[in-house]
């Protein structure tokens, strides 16, 4: 039941960034007993992997500086991060009898899916723009984002419900705006 709760978690954490989450899982996978990957899953501790993670995160930083780049970097993002979902919630789930990785892999696109699209949905929202005026978007994405992997590893169940109440709420919300509108 903890990997489930875990895998909603982590898959959740990529809808905000695709690589940190990645990278989060691979260096506790390799350094620490916290989560143990099986095969294929386990090729994320590989240190060619982690480097190439923590390269696209730094790419990630340099590009959010340069409108051009950072605008063709969003559409990469905008498919990676659903397949990163897809690749953590199959890497945590492992252990579940009975759940194939085909239904793994479709469950973390539709968490991180869903994830990454409220988050679009919050930036065009009306009075996103405090958020711009106080500290980069992306920033504090980065940020939520790491702490969330984190807390998928280390206590599953808050982090589960927690992104499952940020999903329920963007569904309520879009539920809100249709109705306003009709």
């Amino acid at each position: 039941m903890v990997d489930i709760l875990s895998a909603f978690g982590l898959s959740a954490a990529t809808g905000l960034n695709a690589y940190l989450p990645l990278l989060v899982v691979g260096l506790l996978a390799r350094f620490t007993d916290l989560i143990t990957l099986s095969t294929p899953w386990s090729a994320l501790e590989n240190g060619w992997v982690l480097a190439l993670l923590a390269a696209l995160l730094i790419v990630e930083a340099a590009a959010a500086r340069m409108p051009e780049v950072a605008a063709v970097l969003e559409r990469i993002r905008t498919l990676a991060r659903p397949a990163a979902g897809a690749i953590l919630f199959a890497a945590a789930s492992h252990v579940i009898s009975g759940v194939s990785p085909v239904l793994a892999m479709i469950c973390g696109i539709l968490v991180a899916g869903g994830v990454q699209a409220a988050r679009a949905s919050v930036r065009r929202a009306p009075g996103a723009g405090m958020v711009r005026r106080t500290a980069a978007p992306g920033v504090l994405e980065t940020a939520a984002s790491g702490v969330a992997a984190l807390l998928a590893v280390v206590l599953p169940l808050p982090m589960a419900a927690l992104a499952l109440a940020f999903l329920g709420l963007w569904a309520w919300r879009g539920v809100r705006d249709r109705r306003r509108r009709a």
